[in-house]
């Protein structure tokens, strides 16, 4: 395969065809209430990581529609305002991770189990000292770990 058209185009050099590759785009989001975040529990995680949560776009629905609706299917929770943070390549094929933070009130989380297994919130005191954190963070190279990190070391 030769990259073409500045990479928008893939051609096989054996068949000389074309192929247009695509990109789907996926959201990642920290939902925080004041000092709180809301982490949660994938059953494929490593023991004791919790995470962002995070969602497929799907096809007619904007960042902000999917991030409502999968915090929604998630935690139960509705969030409000949502911002835009920082993106990075999925390790999926052809997708890319867009990261967003949106408050949301400060209820208790309604799991559903065929999503995630555990969701809680987290005050930034217990979050702020990697000695004594009740839970193990994603990766630091990860853009879970931004929009954690960003958070809990703003000013």
């Amino acid at each position: 395969m030769t990259t073409i058209l500045a990479g928008h185009c893939r051609r096989c050099e054996s068949c000389g065809f074309d192929t247009f590759p695509r990109t789907d785009p996926a959201v990642i989001c920290l939902v925080v209430s004041g000092e709180h975040c809301l982490l949660g529990r994938s059953r494929h995680f490593v023991p004791g990581m919790f995470s962002t949560l995070a969602g497929f776009v799907e096809p007619g629905e904007s960042l902000e529609q999917t991030i409502a609706r999968e915090i929604k299917e998630e935690v139960g929770i509705q969030v409000t305002a949502t911002r835009y943070r920082s993106s990075q390549p999925w390790p999926f094929p052809q997708s890319l991770m867009l990261g967003l933070q949106a408050d949301a009130p400060f209820t208790a989380p309604v799991i559903d189990p065929a999503e995630i297994e555990a969701a809680r919130w987290f005050h930034k005191s217990e979050l702020l000292d990697p000695e004594h954190r009740p839970v193990r963070l994603p990766n630091p190279d990860s853009i879970a770990r931004f929009l954690i990190e960003e958070w809990l070391y703003a000013n």
